[in-house]
Parts: C-alpha cells; sequence; structure tokens
C-alpha cells in the first residue's frame, strides 16, 4: 500500500515496520474518535496525509468523509488505497469548502506544521454547520522530542487552547499516554521514544525492535490527565450555534 508513497519523515503510514510505533500513535486517535465520538453525517479530514485515517472515519460509520491535503503526490496514492474517501487538494487555511458545510472536522497532528495556525481554526470554524465538532490532536511540545523541522510551532496545553478558544467553544482537553504495556517496558528500559531515535533502526536492540512492531492502537490511552505530561494533546470544540460565518 506505501510501496509508491515516498517515505520523508513528515507523515506516517501503514505497512513500515519501524515506522509502527508512531503510526499505531496516530491510528489511537482516529480509533477514539471513531468509536467515542462516532461522528456520522459530512466529515472532513483536514490534513489527511496517506489516508488510513479517513478511511477508519469512514469504517466507523461516518456518511460521506472527505480527505484534503496538500500534496498530490499523496493524494493519488490515497485514492488508489481508499477509493471510497473523497479527496480534495488544498489549502488548509483556504479550504474552499461552503461556509457550515461538515458536521464533523478533524485534524490530527496536522496544526504543529502550519504557519498560519490561528488562520485554519478559523476556517474550521466557517466550514462547521452550527454545533458541529473539531477535534484536533497535536504532540504536546513539553515532551516531544527537540529538532523536528517540519513543525513551525509546536503548543502546550494552554497554547492549543487558548488557539482554539477564540473560535470555537471548548468541549474538552485529553491526553494521549502510554498505556500499560509500553509504560511497563519503559520503566525497565527508558524511553521507547528515546530509544528509537538514538540511532538507525537497523541497530535497534532486539528489546526495542520486538517492541515497536507488536505496538497497536491499544497500546496508547486517551483520557483527563496531567496534560503538560502527556505525549499527545487532543482538543474536542463545538461551533457555537448561530455562528455561521
Amino acid at each position: 500500500m506505501t510501496e509508491t508513497l515516498p517515505l520523508t519523515g513528515e507523515r506516517t503510514a501503514p505497512g513500515i515496520w519501524h515506522e509502527n510505533y508512531w503510526f499505531a500513535r496516530h491510528e489511537a486517535a482516529y480509533r477514539w474518535i471513531a468509536d467515542t465520538l462516532r461522528p456520522d453525517g459530512r466529515v472532513l479530514d483536514a490534513g489527511c496525509g496517506e489516508g488510513y485515517g479517513a478511511e477508519l472515519l469512514r469504517a466507523g460509520g461516518a456518511q460521506q468523509v472527505f480527505g484534503l491535503d496538500y500534496e498530490g503526490t499523496t493524494l493519488r496514492h490515497a485514492a488508489k488505497a481508499y477509493p471510497q474517501v473523497n479527496l480534495v487538494q488544498g489549502n488548509l487555511v483556504q479550504t474552499g469548502f461552503a461556509g457550515a458545510s461538515f458536521d464533523t472536522v478533524v485534524s490530527l497532528q496536522t496544526i504543529e506544521h502550519l504557519w498560519e495556525q490561528p488562520r485554519f481554526v478559523a476556517e474550521c470554524a466557517r466550514i462547521l454547520a452550527p454545533g458541529a465538532t473539531l477535534v484536533l490532536t497535536t504532540p504536546n511540545t513539553l515532551t516531544f522530542p527537540p529538532g523536528n523541522w517540519y513543525h513551525t510551532k509546536e503548543l502546550t496545553a494552554a497554547e492549543l487552547t487558548e488557539l482554539v478558544r477564540a473560535d470555537l467553544e471548548i468541549v474538552d482537553v485529553l491526553g494521549l499516554w502510554h498505556g500499560p504495556r509500553l509504560t511497563a517496558w519503559e520503566a525497565v528500559n527508558g524511553s521507547c521514544v528515546t530509544a528509537q531515535l538514538e540511532g538507525d533502526h537497523l541497530e535497534w536492540s532486539e528489546d526495542l525492535t520486538e517492541l515497536v512492531t507488536q505496538t497497536s492502537y491499544e497500546d496508547f490511552e486517551i483520557r483527563q490527565g496531567a496534560l503538560d505530561d502527556s505525549l499527545d494533546l487532543v482538543v474536542v470544540a463545538r461551533a457555537r450555534p448561530g455562528d455561521v460565518r
């Protein structure tokens, strides 16, 4: 599925063994949305990347799912891999969709890549129907390893909440953490993220290789807690009733 999609380091994709931890960490958020929020109606995955997340939302019961991304090669791959997702090439801060046209907008691990973050949130608010839901996830800059040059601005929980609150009503702010299996491994071996980044994957220890290849979305928890300690941040917000732009 990923053979024709270049691996740039900017996005994650299924089927790459040494990227499996990061893929599962992303997948956990999509599955949480599908299983907990159960979006139906018209859903937009803003910054859909490879497309697996939009497909998960469609398979989870959404009536109609759109995937929006800027990069043409990625969209051509997604069109072949997930033909039932409606794919659109466009700019996240000026989508071209009509106002109030979506019942749910999700954008996972995307906002940290954008230069115009407030404009993006305002655009999400514009295309949401009154009372509709926005879900954003992003790495917590307080715990995320520094130096990712694809990220223009990483955020704390307080910064993300303030950013979203300017245009939408905050429903919940949650964090993503390692579950019991990953936590137990780290109690013995130290940070699994640090271990992955310290050297080439071909030089990983047998224990680390086994951990990464066996990690699944079920190894992560999305819940309330001390958000400054979380790995990723999850904001659920709602378009204000009557706020049609």
